[in-house]
């Protein structure tokens, strides 16, 4: 039975989401690319950090976005 649906704001339903993507990751099946599984295990960490994240109020898009740009650019430095 599926999980109960929360408003896209409310931090169980990231969790939700984390939850979702950790199964995925799990799957064994041979028929399933090992760079999948990989996906959705970083999805589920991810996730599972913005549902924290929004539970001490943190807003998203904007912190999120600005993050994001600064890791890119971490890593843009260190990629030639």
């Amino acid at each position: 039975m599926p999980p109960e649906r929360f408003p896209p704001d409310d931090p169980r339903e990231w969790l939700n989401r984390a939850r979702s993507n950790l199964s995925r990751a799990k799957a064994k099946t041979p028929d399933i690319y090992l760079e999948d599984l990989c996906f959705d295990a970083q999805q589920a960490a991810e996730k599972a950090i913005k549902a924290v994240l929004l539970k001490q109020g943190v807003s998203f898009p904007q912190a999120a976005v600005t993050s994001a740009a600064v890791v890119v650019r971490w890593a843009e430095e260190r990629i030639p």
